[in-house]
């Protein structure tokens, strides 16, 4: 575990608690909240964990899911999960946060099971990708939080207790000027060798003539011998990535929410490939199920074939995309009148 300054200020003492990817981009997207309090970020060492150490007080857990032991390594997961124990122990232990908010998922369990037992409040927000019911992690852990709080009607109705608050806007600015790029990006937890040759393919057959292409491969997931005219990088800081996505006009991107979202935010031609449980790319196929939300709305089109990736490619060129974004303003006003209620220290 690497761990940076000590967190300052006065208020309630805030841990903000997420695994890599989308779930703790939900957390950046609530920084007028918790900008105002002293704070440290508990995620995974990923790349998008590593820029937020560079500018917060944060420590690093190792990652751990329930699904580990679908896809056929429990062993693995229950070592992971040991260390993830000791490690979330040690956390809570020196900065003693008075008040945990968590969008989850299964990392962060044993960081709010110790913040719990020594007294602190847990804010629990569910994952946005979680649209008929809630995530195993708020499942697991809403027992334990003091505040539950949904981003969709219906997950609600099977969650007892939780507040909803739905963030997702259709915007209606005009896109930022877009140069002839293509960036494919798989997040930040998992290679995914699908998706990345899918495009090597689409470049191959000369599908994507006249476009840069850039891909992010993920650790590991760069392809033994590199085709040319592709730039590969196995990781890119968070910065670097939003100005690619300021610039591109497509992104093809896996199915988490962190990555549409951010995509959609700056008008991009979106080609989602959802990660498939079957295939034993992802714990289970929730991303299919938010691709095919967003795809009913007409902000993104799915491919999993390469004849799939064509026709998606040819009918987003045909059409003007759709800006979307999360506005988590009311949520922010929720909890700013929560926490502001709390005693201080």
């Amino acid at each position: 575990m690497t761990e940076s300054t000590e967190m300052t200020g006065t208020g309630p003492r805030l841990c903000l608690a997420a695994s890599g990817g989308g779930h703790v981009r939900q957390i950046l997207d609530l920084e007028p909240l918790w900008q105002d309090y002293p704070h440290i970020f508990v995620t995974e060492d990923t790349a998008l964990g590593r820029s937020i150490a560079e500018k917060h007080p944060g420590a690093f857990v190792s990652h751990v899911a329930l699904g580990q032991a679908k896809l056929g390594a429990p062993f693995k997961m229950v070592w992971n999960a040991a260390r993830n124990c000791l490690q979330s122990f040690r956390i809570v232990a020196l900065h003693k946060p008075d008040v945990v908010i968590t969008t989850g998922a299964g990392s962060m369990v044993f960081t709010v099971l110790w913040a719990r037992l020594r007294g602190a409040r847990i804010l629990l927000i569910d994952s946005f990708a979680r649209f008929d019911r809630p995530s195993a992690f708020a499942r697991i852990a809403g027992p334990l939080a003091h505040v539950r709080i949904a981003q969709a009607e219906a997950s609600a109705r099977h969650w007892p207790g939780a507040v909803v608050f739905d963030p997702f806007r259709i915007l209606d600015t005009p896109r930022p000027p877009k140069k002839k790029l293509l960036f494919a990006t798989v997040g930040a937890t998992l290679k995914f060798p699908r998706l990345v040759d899918l495009v090597i393919r689409a470049t191959e057959r000369g599908l994507l003539d006249g476009y840069e292409v850039i891909v992010q491969t993920g650790e590991g997931g760069i392809p033994a011998s590199p085709p040319p005219g592709i730039a590969f990088h196995e990781t890119l800081p968070f910065d670097t990535v939003k100005q690619i996505l300021h610039d591109a006009d497509y992104v093809v991107c896996h199915g988490g929410t962190g990555s549409l979202i951010t995509a959609l935010r700056e008008g991009c031609r979106l080609i989602a490939v959802p990660r498939r449980f079957a295939l034993g790319e992802h714990y289970d196929d929730h991303q299919a199920e938010i691709t095919g939300a967003f795809r009913d709305r007409g902000l993104l089109e799915t491919a999993d074939t390469d004849a799939e990736f064509t026709s998606a490619f040819a009918a987003l060129a045909s059409r003007e995309p759709l800006c979307a974004t999360t506005d988590p303003s009311a949520l922010i006003g929720y909890l700013r009148h929560y926490l502001a209620s709390l005693p201080t220290r």
